[in-house]
């Protein structure tokens, strides 16, 4: 290495405390980290056969594609080489010295609560900082396909790595060698690494061989098939689990798997996997894809977005076709109309599956929802054409069950006289349920779904209706449940039996002028039971939540219009209607209407208009209430 061109580098801060973490909390499945980086590998061999496509001059006088592991007992260190597309310093930087933060933090958020039971780090991307859990030292000899230059990397995992020029770098690819740590020479017995490799990355497209001194042959270590292309029948479960877990660099345990093969105009062979558990990168704004598509068996990218829709970015697995062209180019391929018709099968295939899961085992069903589901919702607000189907599949909470509901299963449950499909957005499901809104619901036994993704605020006026049936937010202030609950014929039997209410019409009168400009209009409320008041949304304007959210993102300058519903009923506004009927004078009101504005708005989450006045009034009621 060239002392000149070496410099020290420190690891991004949530890295090194992120191998501090794999040292010392992951040996229970240590063995893993070779098939970490025989992965790594593998896809390193997959990156250059698809460059090469186009530059053909990158597999000169090397051509045969492998992965090496060599032992030196001596010295103590594993050797896992390959001769794939290899790193120039920028991939170095960028692939050895970072990693994505927001899987790191859920990741060390999770270690955070039960940090020895961990056994979760092939799904936070960190497959190479496995090398940790059993080395003291690792080093890394590199060299990028087409480059000139070999480049030198390596630290001991305890803040900082080392990065220069190599003048020992392979003339293509990248040399890993692990020293070992006393505790882990069992990885430089020939036996244990035959029986990793044979366990966890027989599947591997490429030869995995290991090295034996003196004259003897390299030892071929994996059957180097494309699992995917064998018959259903010759897999086990073991196999499909393992191989999910390389394909998709995790170690949860895949919740289903779809292996199928089409035949006809076009032929393409298929092996998706749903994963148990979320991966680290879902909600990443990039919305990346976890499906690698192959043509032939030749690794072409794993970042088509035209191959499956965002909202089943949650797939891992491969598509394989015979029909695309080879020598195709990335941006053309994004624009084929044979990758259109494949994604329009694949999303069928998918979301067919997928019912009848949910038909055939409910409640293993509501496990996937409630991992995947925010997600599979994207797809209502942004494929119409697949909304009835998805509508199908979707599961909520709501008023009426503990568990989920599907919205077949509410329409089965609507009261007569019921013609919507009531629901109601928030952020959190205990405090909608608490809501004033819902008081008139819940005493006419009315089912309302309670939606706290924030997609929901989006899908639901994009979609409508289901099976004829409107949607329709309860924080509306036409909710009207005189007729619901209501058989033919009872109406002017109910409206006899209704008690007297209160007259609060000089109430309503003097709240509108009292609140002029704060609220867009005071009425009286059917809704409420217990509550004095809540606030709503006239039938043109934003709902509710939907306005918070734009406030609290900044993209709305004002507060939303709001109607304040006002309960006759409740004795506090009896006694406030009582007060203004006798004659009061305005001095004896003064700050009631803000103090029940105030109220209001505090009931639906928002802190008061002005919190100081708010205190100060609430003092002086408490100091007259006391005499």
């Amino acid at each position: 290495m060239s002392e000149t061109t070496q410099e020290t580098l420190s690891f991004q801060a949530e890295v090194s405390r992120l191998l501090d973490i794999v040292a010392n909390a992951l040996y229970s499945n240590r063995e893993i980290f070779l098939r970490e980086l025989i992965s790594n590998a593998s896809d390193a061999c997959d990156k250059l056969r698809y460059a090469a496509l186009t530059e053909p001059a990158l597999l000169e006088n090397d051509s045969e594609l492998r992965v090496e592991l060599s032992l030196d007992k001596d010295k103590g260190q594993l050797t896992i080489a390959d001769n794939g597309i290899g790193m120039n310093r920028e991939d170095l930087v960028e692939n050895l010295g970072t990693i994505a933060k927001s899987g790191t933090s859920a990741f060390l958020d999770k270690l955070g609560e039960k940090r020895g039971e961990v056994d979760l780090i092939g799904q936070f991307g960190v497959g190479f900082y496995s090398a940790f859990m059993v080395a003291q030292h690792v080093s890394v000899e590199t060299r990028r396909a087409g480059e000139g230059t070999g480049w030198h990397w390596e630290s001991d995992g305890h803040g900082s790595f080392t990065i220069g020029e190599s003048e020992t770098a392979p003339p293509r690819g990248t040399r890993i060698t692990i020293t070992l740590k006393e505790d882990a020479q069992e990885f430089l017995e020939e036996a244990n690494l035959r029986r990793i490799v044979q366990t966890y990355s027989d599947h591997i497209a490429f030869p995995v061989e290991l090295k034996h001194e003196g004259d003897e042959e390299d030892e071929r270590l994996n059957s180097a098939g494309a699992l995917w292309l064998r018959p259903k029948s010759e897999i086990s479960d073991e196999q499909y689990k393992e191989f999910y877990k390389h394909v998709a660099h995790a170690l949860d345990e895949p919740w289903s798997w779809l292996h199928f093969r089409v035949e006809g105009m076009m032929e393409y062979t298929g092996l998706l996997f749903i994963p148990t558990q979320r991966p680290y990168d879902l909600f990443d704004p990039q919305r990346k894809h976890g499906v690698k598509l192959y043509v032939k068996r030749v690794f072409i990218t794993d970042d088509c977005e035209t191959l499956l829709p965002a909202y089943l970015r949650f797939l891992r697995g491969i598509i394989d076709s015979e029909d695309l062209p080879l020598n195709i180019s990335r941006e053309m391929l994004q624009h084929n109309p044979m990758i259109a018709k494949i994604k329009s099968a694949l999303v069928k295939r998918v979301l067919g599956d997928l019912e009848n899961k949910a038909e055939k085992e409910p409640e293993n069903y509501t496990n996937f929802w409630e991992t995947f589901g925010p997600v599979l919702k994207e797809g209502l607000y942004e494929d119409r054409d697949q909304s009835e189907p998805l509508l199908k599949l979707a599961r909520f909470r709501s008023t009426r069950r503990e568990g989920w509901v599907s919205l077949e299963e509410y329409l089965a449950g609507m009261k007569p006289g019921q013609n919507e499909i009531y629901f109601m957005t928030g952020e959190d499901l205990e405090v909608l349920k608490k809501s004033p809104q819902l008081e008139g619901f819940y005493d006419k036994d009315v089912e309302v779904l309670l939606l706290t993704d924030p997609i929901d605020e989006f899908w639901v006026p994009a979609v409508g209706s289901f099976q004829d049936t409107e949607f329709k937010s309860v924080t509306r202030a036409g909710a009207d449940l005189d007729n619901i609950g209501k058989e033919s014929g009872e109406e002017a039997k109910d409206d006899e039996e209704k008690p007297e209410e209160s007259d609060a019409d000089a109430l309503v009168t003097f709240l509108k002028e009292n609140l002029s400009g704060k609220v867009k209009d005071v009425r009286t409320s059917k809704r409420l039971t217990s509550s004095p008041v809540c606030l709503s949304a006239d039938s043109g304007d934003l709902d509710l939540h939907l306005a918070r959210m734009l406030k609290q993102h900044g993209q709305l300058n004002q507060e939303a219009s709001r109607i304040l519903e006002v309960n006759p009923n409740h004795p506090l506004v009896r006694k406030l209607s009582e007060k203004l009927s006798n004659g009061a004078e305005a001095s004896e009101m003064e700050g009631m209407g803000d103090l029940l504005l105030d109220q209001a708005r505090i009931l639906d989450g928002d802190l008061p208009l002005d919190p100081s006045n708010f205190s100060k009034r609430l003092s002086e009621l408490v100091q007259r209430s006391l005499g």
